[in-house]
């Protein structure tokens, strides 16, 4: 059996709540986009063979928060220290449209707060986690 299709299976009368639906694909794209973009800068920053501690003091902040920035399990930094970390790797946070048909499926169930098509609402955020901002 497809442990996928079990836990949409799962998860389909849970979505049917408009504040489950909209809390789930919130958090589960929040997930998603602040883990590719901090595992990102921590890639630019290996390859710029810079320390934590350097990379830290480029943007002027303790060198700690930079460390648990980079190897928390779990964070939600600021849009501001962000964007100065991938600056201070020679990157920029830069907004990308989500293709017509993904784009809508998301909005559309965030804006309704609810599913026209589970198929592809699924599909919308299978090809969301197979992306890499």
């Amino acid at each position: 059996m497809d442990s996928h299709s079990v836990f949409w299976d799962d998860l389909a009368e849970d979505l049917e709540d408009p504040e489950f639906l909209r809390a789930f694909l919130l958090e589960s794209i929040r997930i998603k986009t602040v883990d590719s973009i901090i595992n990102g800068i921590d890639d630019a920053r290996e390859a710029a063979h810079l320390s934590k501690a350097a990379l830290a003091r480029a943007v002027s902040v303790e060198p700690a928060a930079v460390r648990r920035l980079l190897s928390a399990s779990s964070s939600n930094p600021t849009l501001g220290t962000v964007s100065e970390l991938a600056a201070a790797v020679g990157f920029r946070l830069t907004l990308e449209p989500l293709n017509d048909r993904q784009g809508s499926a998301l909005s559309k169930a965030l804006v309704d707060g609810e599913v026209q098509d589970q198929a592809e609402l699924r599909a919308a955020i299978d090809v969301f986690d197979a992306a890499t901002c």
